[in-house]
Parts: structure tokens; C-alpha cells; sequence
């Protein structure tokens, strides 16, 4: 999907690590929440309440999750998923662009 129909966005951008992630949120009619963001090249670490779905639109990413040894590279098209109360790491290789999909 190329685009979204009938959502309210958020006018106040999510601004994380200084400006090197930002994001903004989208509500659904029926409830669902998104955001959609950039990341610049940098290592982040982010935590999360709900589970989620990463998808990778461009760019060029390295994930580890949550008590995993193991990375993942991820490229432009690809998506992963993150549980709920946990955590990851990402180390982006340049600047990226990202759709994460809040499941509960």
C-alpha cells in the first residue's frame, strides 16, 4: 500500500536522539496506529509497549532484538517484527525511511 485514506496525523513531529529519528503518528477509524518516519545513519536503541511491525520503505538497516546475539540486514521492501514490551537495536547504514504498525 502506497498510501493511507481517512486518517488523522499528528501536527507535532515524534523527535528522538536529537533530531536523528522523527516520525509522525497516524490514527485509523478503526483504531489502528502508525507512524511514519526517517532515520539518519547511527546506532539507536528503542523500547517498546506494543508489538510491532517494521516495515523499511528506503534505505539500509542492521537489527538486533531483544536478547538475541544475532543481526539482521533489512532493505527497502523488507519489514520485521518486534514483541511487545521489548526492545531493539538498529544500526542505520543511510538515511531511512520507515513505516512501524502498532498491534495490540
Amino acid at each position: 500500500m502506497k498510501t493511507f485514506e481517512n486518517v488523522t496525523v499528528t501536527k507535532a513531529a515524534n523527535i528522538y536522539f536529537e533530531g536523528a529519528v522523527t516520525s509522525r503518528s497516524l490514527q485509523f477509524a478503526n483504531g489502528e496506529s502508525k507512524t511514519l518516519g526517517i532515520m539518519q545513519p547511527g546506532e539507536y536503541r528503542f523500547n517498546t509497549g506494543k508489538a510491532e511491525i517494521m516495515e523499511i520503505l528506503s534505505g539500509d538497516v542492521r537489527v538486533r532484538l531483544k536478547d538475541s546475539e544475532e543481526w539482521q540486514d533489512y532493505a527497502a521492501g523488507d519489514r520485521f517484527e518486534v514483541p511487545a514490551d521489548s526492545a531493539f537495536d538498529i544500526q542505520v547504514n543511510k538515511v531511512t525511511d520507515y513505516c512501524c504498525s502498532f498491534i495490540d
